[in-house]
């Protein structure tokens, strides 16, 4: 019987296509939520392709009361129309996408309600890419935080990280070139937020996630 292999991710905004491999090649996958919140990562933020090169969007949270606040507790906050402005870059980079018109009407909800706490947020947003990319991962949060792991348990809270270079600290992320609209002038970008990897390749973007995973 072959063993159980376990991932254990950060909660991660519209998280990068390297997110996306773990979920379609773990069997089990652990969401943290008892980490200590740390800005400048994927838990608020996401990376998408504008004309003018990579974008990042980043949702503004509330101060918490102490330093080491656990992600569970990270409410969102209404400063500086966020929702608003992110649903705009996102239409302004992939209007011209194939499946943009397809999808949009799924991802703008999103940025229409109120969510308090970012991990809710987070969690729903990933549902709805998980079904229509069509993958069923086997997900939950975790709970507690865990220091010890077994060896079919990897540990990616970390790991997964805008500051990182997966080239060096996941090798078994190997991005798959696949159409990108602004390509002719940008190049191709890998490991961009997973929606870019939607909007362009549609249904497809299952074929690419399975590619990219080694």
């Amino acid at each position: 019987m072959k063993e159980m292999k376990t991932a254990y991710l950060s909660s991660a905004y519209l998280a990068p296509v390297e997110y996306y491999t773990k979920l379609l090649a773990y069997d089990k996958v652990f969401v943290e939520q008892h980490d200590h919140y740390i800005k400048q990562t994927y838990r608020n933020r996401c990376t998408i392709a504008g004309p003018g090169g990579e974008l990042a969007l980043s949702i503004p949270t509330v101060k918490p009361d102490t330093l080491k606040c656990p992600m569970k507790d990270i409410r969102i906050s209404d400063h500086g129309n966020w929702r608003h402005l992110h649903w705009n870059a996102i239409e302004s980079a992939y209007n011209s996408t194939p499946f943009f018109e397809y999808y949009k009407d799924d991802f703008r909800p999103f940025y229409e309600k109120k969510y308090e706490f970012l991990v809710d947020f987070n969690e729903e947003i990933c549902r709805l890419v998980c079904e229509l990319i069509d993958i069923h991962p086997d997900m939950e949060r975790t709970s507690e935080y865990k220091i010890e792991f077994t060896p079919e348990e990897v540990d990616f809270r970390e790991v997964i990280h805008p500051k990182k270079d997966f080239r060096t600290t996941d090798t078994e992320f190997v991005p798959q070139p696949y159409y990108q609209v602004f390509e002719s002038k940008l190049g191709f970008l890998p490991n961009l937020s997973i929606i870019d990897l939607l909007f362009n390749m549609g249904p497809e973007s299952l074929l690419v996630l399975g590619e990219s995973k080694r």
